[in-house]
């Protein structure tokens, strides 16, 4: 698909770590669980869900931080930004958009967790759930996205 301007590279905010995405989004999240706002030390996360084979490490290597579990947080071991998440079961991977050099034309698709929302919170997703969608809600919510979902400018 041309009009999404790829490949996209990025990193972290010291430059250690260089990443390259190779394929389209499959969707764009905003995670208001208790979980991301500590992580994240605001509000939501932000996330891209990718193929694993769409996301690669160019320069540096990342490692786990966060929580140690089945998900792998990936960050930065200088800087600590946190990059990228392996999701359980190694097919994809939930990419913190902030980390793409080019991120201002990001705009979340879906929100997840919105019954931990900070009360104050709104974000312009067209889909809302209160925790994550069933997996039988993804397929529709992936092609919506391909056909209606912000691209770079």
């Amino acid at each position: 698909m041309s009009d999404w301007k790829l490949p996209w590279d990025g990193g972290c905010r010291c430059g250690k770590v260089r990443l390259r995405v190779s394929a389209p989004p499959l969707i764009a999240q905003a995670c208001h669980c208790t979980g991301c706002q500590t992580m994240t030390a605001g509000a939501f996360s932000m996330t891209l869900t990718l193929t694993a084979d769409a996301l690669a490490v160019t320069q540096g290597e990342p490692v786990v931080g966060g929580l140690h579990g089945e998900a792998q947080h990936l960050y930065c071991d200088w800087c600590k930004s946190w990059l990228f998440t392996r999701i359980p079961g190694g097919q994809y991977v939930n990419l913190r958009p902030s980390a793409l050099d080019e991120h201002a034309w990001f705009v979340p698709f879906v929100e997840v967790f919105t019954r931990e929302r900070l009360p104050w919170v709104t974000t312009p997703a067209k889909h809302h759930f209160d925790g994550f969608p069933e997996l039988k809600d993804y397929p529709p919510l992936i092609e919506a996205y391909a056909r209606e979902g912000a691209r770079p400018a």
